[in-house]
């Protein structure tokens, strides 16, 4: 039982237990409710105040932003206005230009026409002499070929190839350290291969890098050879050496079908049978040195960069090497650490399988002793002497004594 006094009246009230925990109940939930609802009204009040500084955030950050975005397109308006006021500029300088390369033009004709004019006439006077001067230099050179001939016929044939072989030699010789400081000319004397060519030219640059080499051969034969050869049935020896001794253009100075109106002409490129392959006389031997090393000096840069692209792709062959042999390794190992993984696998199944059978037999065994023991409790001196009446008799004896 408990006490109650009213806060009013004073008096003293005397209720049960269940009684006194209903009212201390509604206290308590009335007092609960009256502080959820204070707590819902705070809860409100700041909600609508936190809502209020957003409010008023956003509108001071879209006064920002406006001002912004009219301060960025009051810049843009100046910018184009500059840049119109560079354009008109530029066109109106561009048009002066023009007009005045157009006057210089103009002038310039005027006097490549009167320059043209003293040429014609300067021609017509020279003609005459040109004409003269040409006719000594062809009776010139019909005289050196009636020597030549003279001469071959008088040499045999391994003299008449030599001696092409040491006139180009000598010819570059003669210009060696003036023209091609750095470069290397030399006989071919490596037929390693089964073949070789006869001189082979290279030139590096200062940085040591090979911008340039020649594979050349020399073919000459006497007048009075019965079997006449010509000059492409050497085509593919001689790019069989280029590439063998990785060189790469090819050359052949030759005697050879003196009466071609096609290899009398000059320089006749071949490299629609084999790449970078040319056919020469021997007075071109020099000037075709020049030619393709100035040709090749204007791609040394480019010869440069695709020495480091190469190097770079070497780099990336070996990283490629390194990778797929660090992989055949891995899969070897993992094949390996794989089959002795199943055979550990295998052999706990055996093992699993091996305890299994002990377990059984030790089941059985803990069976068979336990029907052992339920015998021998049941054993009794009665049982024993069931079909022995004379010990039966002995141990009543025993028993009575």
């Amino acid at each position: 039982m408990q006490e109650i006094k009213c806060p009013n009246c004073g008096q003293v009230f005397t209720v049960d237990e269940s009684g006194y925990q209903q009212i201390v109940s509604q206290v308590r939930d009335r007092e609960f409710q009256k502080e959820l609802e204070r707590r819902e009204q705070e809860l409100t009040e700041r909600k609508k105040s936190d809502m209020e500084i957003m409010r008023l955030k956003q509108e001071h950050d879209f006064d920002e932003l406006r001002q912004s975005m009219e301060k960025e397109i009051e810049e843009l308006q100046n910018k184009l206005e500059r840049q119109d006021l560079a354009r008109d500029l530029a066109v109106a300088e561009a048009v002066k230009a023009k007009d005045e390369e157009l006057q210089t033009r103009a002038t310039e004709i005027v006097e490549l026409n009167s320059k043209l004019q003293n040429q014609e006439a300067e021609r017509k006077l020279n003609e005459q002499s040109m004409k003269e001067r040409y006719e000594a230099e062809l009776k010139f050179k019909d005289d050196q070929i009636i020597q030549l001939k003279d001469f071959k016929a008088r040499m045999s044939t391994k003299m008449v190839g030599e001696s092409l072989e040491q006139h180009c030699n000598d010819e570059f010789n003669k210009i060696r350290m003036t023209a091609f400081p750095r470069a290397e000319f030399h006989k071919d004397n490596d037929a390693s291969s089964g073949s070789k060519g006869d001189f082979i030219y290279r030139e590096k640059s200062e940085d040591g890098v090979e911008f340039i080499s020649i594979m050349f051969e020399m073919k000459n034969e006497m007048e009075t050879t019965a079997t006449k050869k010509k000059n492409e049935d050497f085509f593919k020896e001689l790019d069989k050496d280029r590439n063998e001794k990785k060189c790469e253009y090819a050359v052949l100075v030759s005697l050879l079908e003196p009466d071609s109106e096609l290899y009398n002409s000059g320089i006749v490129d071949v490299s629609y049978q084999y790449p970078k392959m040319y056919v020469i006389r021997p007075q071109l031997f020099i000037p075709m040195i020049t030619l393709l090393r100035n040709a090749a000096l204007n791609s040394l840069e480019y010869q440069r960069e695709l020495a480091v692209v190469r190097n770079q792709q070497l780099d990336l062959v070996h990283f490629e090497e390194n990778m797929n042999t660090f992989k055949q390794g891995f899969a070897k190992n993992y094949d390996l650490a794989s089959r002795k993984f199943k055979e550990a696998i295998d052999e706990i199944d055996k093992s699993i399988q091996h305890l299994q059978k002990i377990k059984d037999a030790l089941t059985s065994s803990e069976n068979n002793l336990r029907l052992a023991n339920n015998k021998a409790e049941d054993l009794s001196i009665q049982k024993l002497t069931k079909n022995a009446p004379s010990i039966r008799e002995m141990f009543e004896e025993l028993k009575e004594e």
